[in-house]
């Protein structure tokens, strides 16, 4: 099954690059015209196959004194303190640009994750990549989500997004592993 999935990617990126290499040429310009002289790509170690940690990209979609802008808005907004620790996201995060606003809501600031699934880190498909510090939260699942390479999207962000909490993803990882077969990727 493995070696079905590892062929499924190197022919999906043989179709892919070409027509997504348009798209993250354009994405570099409007991130460099909007924001010049930052940075393009935003990169995270997040935890692969193995539990290997490996370099994660995306489009950089914050501004670069992001930390700084968060610490002021959670003053003033306490109650997203509890929203993030439910969903792993904020409902209404002010670090994010403009352009920021338009890749997120696409899922284009993903499309850098390519370069992953190139450097053989990534698939096309399957769990999310999980950041260091979830490591303790998905507990006993680890073992099992660990398995495989985590996936640019998966069953999860076809199945509610933002509107699932963090264990329930957790659940639809695991699920997505144990019953993976080709034709759950293609629709997926």
């Amino acid at each position: 099954r493995l070696w079905v999935k590892k062929l499924s990617d190197f022919l999906m990126l043989i179709i892919a690059f070409p027509l997504l290499a348009l798209a993250i040429l354009y994405i570099t310009y409007r991130i460099k015209k909007e924001e010049p002289g930052s940075s393009i790509l935003f990169k995270q170690e997040r935890l692969g196959q193995n539990g290997k940690v490996f370099v994660c990209y995306k489009f950089r979609t914050m501004f670069e004194e992001s930390d700084e802008i968060l610490k002021e808005y959670l003053k003033k907004n306490p109650n997203e303190v509890e929203f993030y620790n439910l969903y792993h996201k904020y409902q209404n995060d002010p670090r994010i640009t403009k352009i920021g606003k338009i890749l997120r809501k696409t899922s284009l600031d993903e499309l850098p994750q390519i370069f992953n699934v190139l450097k053989n880190d990534m698939s096309f498909i399957g769990p999310r990549p999980y950041m260091l510090n979830e490591k303790e939260k998905i507990r006993k699942d680890a073992d099992t989500i660990h398995t495989v390479k985590p996936g640019i999207t998966g069953l999860w962000q076809v199945s509610g997004r933002s509107k699932v909490d963090f264990y329930s993803r957790v659940e639809l990882d695991v699920w997505y592993i144990k019953n993976w077969n080709l034709w759950m990727d293609l629709v997926i």
